[in-house]
């Protein structure tokens, strides 16, 4: 049913902004880390390879843009979709350089070598491996796991998106939704083309025309009746009408 696709924005709040967040950290990690010794070569930042593009801008933009649609979703499919996208951009942290390695032989697409050293009391290979957690593999999996949440609440029809349904079906005004019937809470009810009101009974709406006030009909003293005076009965032949009670008439030569 369309209606149920129907979910409150706040469904993917929380999940939306730590993967517009994360994203974010995974597209801007290689160029800021070198102002802590934190990075990949060459360790200078804001200094652009194709390397950097290709296995962290692309795939932290993927995820940004996939939280920003998952924050600002009020339907199921938009929701579903920027999750699918940030899944996809989290996979990519994670495999993106073995598949970069095996079909682009010449090289020219890496994401350079770990600092090492040791930083602070941390050793060599530890250092090392935070760096690989930080910049790929561990943004990969928060962004995998945040994106996989988001795509199960939004696949999932809760008991507040069926009382939500209901609600528009029925017509009763829903904040941001409108009803079933296309028009929207708080809208003033529109009176049609010709001028009557648009409720119908012995009460109008506000918004209609009142009907206008009834004429007093035609009474029988307009139209008087024909009276006998002025349409005499028919007499008889011989110019008289017979009184009533006597005998029929006689000719000059009856006897």
């Amino acid at each position: 049913m369309a209606v149920v696709a129907r979910v409150p924005r706040s469904r993917g709040a929380v999940s939306g902004v730590l993967l517009i967040l994360i994203g974010a950290w995974g597209g801007l990690a290689p160029f800021v880390g070198p102002y802590f010794r934190f990075a990949y070569t060459p360790d200078k930042a804001w200094a652009y390879t194709s390397g950097r593009l290709w296995l962290s801008i692309v795939p932290g933009a993927a995820a940004l843009l996939g939280g920003l649609l998952v924050t600002s979703a009020a339907h199921r499919a938009v929701g579903c979709f920027g999750a699918f996208i940030a899944a996809l951009g989290g996979a990519w942290f994670i495999v993106g350089g073995p598949v970069i390695a095996l079909a682009v032989k010449s090289g020219s697409i890496r994401p350079g070598a770990p600092l090492t050293g040791g930083l602070g009391s941390l050793s060599s290979a530890t250092r090392v491996f935070l760096e690989q957690f930080a910049f790929f593999t561990g943004i990969g999996v928060l962004i995998l796991f945040l994106a996989a949440l988001a795509l199960g609440r939004f696949s999932v029809v809760g008991v507040r998106d069926a009382a939500l349904a209901d609600q528009i079906l029925s017509g009763v005004p829903t904040d941001g939704y409108p009803s079933a019937y296309g028009q929207a809470p708080g809208q003033d009810q529109a009176t049609d083309d010709t001028g009557y009101p648009t409720t119908t009974g012995p009460f109008p709406s506000q918004g209609g025309t009142r009907f206008p006030p009834e004429q007093p009909t035609e009474s029988s003293d307009q139209y008087p009746t024909a009276s006998s005076d002025q349409y005499p009965t028919a007499t008889s032949p011989f110019g008289q009408t017979p009184p009533s009670g006597t005998g029929p008439l006689r000719g000059p030569n009856s006897s």
